[in-house]
């Protein structure tokens, strides 16, 4: 259910890696609203992320992205900027009351993105850190609930546990792609329990240039330790979701899962590797999701 790179899902895209998007699983009618969110998330992904842009320009953009979307949740006309984009989301957003709001998380999550990698900022603490994945990888499984028409409160809770789950599996996942580029998703408060600053992580770049040093494996240990917690916090919703939406959410779970093993079994040394999920997996990760018991309330 789950910015910029929300682990798996039965057929992963290249960029919103996280994002469930409109596989054989789900019902037909709900496949144009996906899509048209999927294409809005994606979009807004290569903007902040791809080209030769500097900082400001993509800022800009987004800016225009945001007044697009605006228009579009307001029946008004978007600019001819992205008409593969808005065309699509503002029938979406007519036909199924798409809440403007989430869609807007997202973009301010990518602007983000943008200012913490021109400052090196980081982020102070896992509070800090899940205020982030509140809004770049939450709405989705928001927007997936709204559109299968569930919207309890525990049900929302359970969406958000595995929404940040996935994104801090990405971010751990990803050390060895996410350092170089200067972007920053360890936990200051933790890095410094360990004896780390981001200067620390300079003598192990480039990708597998030098072994990482016990501090950063214990490190890495522990964020996936809290990744996994949420994961289970969340699974539950496993079984309120409906038919063949319980059965896609039970494959993003398990796959996000996978990718946790593979990381615990590169000895939590994704500084110099990034672990990825393939089809030999497939069978693993299938049996698992069949196996996914209902569990008591908590």
């Amino acid at each position: 259910m789950s910015t910029r790179s929300p682990p798996v899902v039965a057929a992963p895209p290249t960029h919103y890696e996280n994002f469930p998007v409109a596989s054989w699983l789900c019902p037909p009618r709900l496949r144009p609203p996906i899509a048209a969110i999927y294409a809005f998330a994606r979009t807004a992904d290569d903007i902040a992320d791809e080209g030769d842009a500097g900082p400001a320009q993509r800022l800009d953009a987004l800016m225009a992205f945001r007044a697009d979307l605006a228009a579009a949740a307001r029946g008004m006309p978007p600019s001819p900027s992205w008409p593969g984009v808005f065309g699509p989301l503002a029938h979406a957003v007519q036909a199924f009351a798409l809440p403007e709001q989430l869609l807007a998380d997202l973009l301010s999550a990518f602007m983000q993105d943008i200012e913490k990698t021109r400052d090196r900022a980081g982020y102070a603490d896992r509070a800090e850190l899940l205020d982030y994945c509140r809004r770049s990888a939450n709405p989705v499984g928001r927007l997936l609930l709204h559109l299968y028409g569930v919207n309890d409160e525990r049900a929302l809770r359970q969406s958000d546990a595995i929404c940040s789950a996935l994104q801090l599996i990405n971010f751990w996942q990803d050390l060895s792609v996410d350092l170089p580029r200067g972007r920053y998703y360890l936990p200051r408060e933790e890095c410094e329990a360990h004896g780390l600053n981001a200067s620390s992580f300079e003598t192990f770049r480039p990708l597998g240039s030098a072994p990482a040093p016990a501090p950063a494996i214990a490190l890495v240990a522990s964020l996936v330790a809290w990744a996994r917690r949420l994961m289970n916090e969340g699974a539950p919703l496993v079984h309120a979701l409906p038919g063949r939406a319980g059965w896609e959410l039970r494959f993003v779970i398990q796959g996000g899962s996978r990718i946790l093993d593979k990381i615990e079994a590169l000895g939590c040394d994704t500084f110099a590797a990034r672990p990825t999920i393939g089809k030999a997996d497939a069978p693993l990760v299938a049996w698992r999701a069949l196996l996914m018991r209902r569990q008591s309330p908590a």
